[in-house]
């Protein structure tokens, strides 16, 4: 099986979009990460001792030559992509909770408004791309590249519009990055209901007792996420497969959709 699992990072690395996220583990009761690179019909899980770059370096081998989607994490910031997006559901989360339960004042609220009217219009003009002129279209786009970029050169005083502008900054061209390439989510929504699967296992397995035990479990876990992507229900296509590998001392390549 490590042939199909080793098939699946190779062809991760070589895709148009990647989506990547990481969660808490256990291994012998030390805490590790369970880490997630998937696309819409495969993934590929890595359980690490680090929550550090050099993993995600590791694995994309420095340069990913596609459009890497994830969140505001720091350890994404080391790969060179052709492009990225970063995860517009989660900025859209944290301006909910500091008004909900840290800063309610005139000055935040201004600058929560036209940052949340700023990304509702892009997830709008995105929807509706279809059904203008890409002359239009283009037009509404560098007007929406215009607001933001008026909105992140403001000199903000409130403490909690500081902090985000300067991380907002930081990622300036990685927040509308979608409206470029069609097909291209905003959110990492996908990534997040895959690795869901990894979060219910570790509640309900405790993880793993040795690191031989780990790499094992990223490995199936891998497989059988990548299977059922392409609409492998069952297990047979593994039987079938290590029958194949017991004659031949080959193992078949991995089953392309159905």
């Amino acid at each position: 099986m490590v042939g199909w699992y080793d098939e699946i990072g190779d062809l991760l690395r070589h895709s148009a979009v990647l989506h990547a996220d990481e969660t808490g583990w256990r291994v012998n009761g030390k805490t590790y990460w369970l880490w997630c690179f998937t696309t819409q019909d495969a993934t590929y899980f890595v359980i690490d001792r680090s929550r550090a770059s050099p993993v995600v370096l590791r694995f994309l081998k420095n340069v990913f030559n596609g459009i890497l989607v994830t969140d505001f994490w720091g350890v994404y910031n080391a790969v060179v992509c052709a492009g990225k997006q970063k995860c517009l559901v989660h900025l859209l989360r944290e301006l909910k909770k500091v008004t909900k339960y840290s800063d309610k004042s005139v000055h935040w609220l201004l600058f929560s408004k036209r940052l949340k009217r700023i990304l509702r219009d892009a997830r709008r003009l995105c929807g509706e791309r279809e059904k203008m002129p890409e002359s239009d279209y283009e037009r509404l786009r560098n007007r929406l590249e215009q607001r933001l970029t008026k909105l992140l050169e403001q000199e903000w005083n409130n403490a909690d519009a500081k902090r985000l502008v300067k991380r907002l900054r930081r990622h300036r061209n990685e927040l509308l990055t979608f409206l470029y390439y069609k097909d291209l989510p905003f959110d990492n929504n996908h990534t997040e209901r895959v690795i869901r699967g990894g979060v219910v296992m570790r509640k309900n397995s405790y993880c793993n007792r040795s690191l031989k035990d780990a790499e094992t479990q990223a490995i199936l876990m891998s497989i059988f996420r990548t299977l059922k992507q392409r609409n492998y229900k069952n297990i047979n296509i593994i039987i079938d497969a290590i029958k194949i590998y017991h004659k031949t001392r080959k193992l078949p390549k991995l089953p392309t959709k159905k």
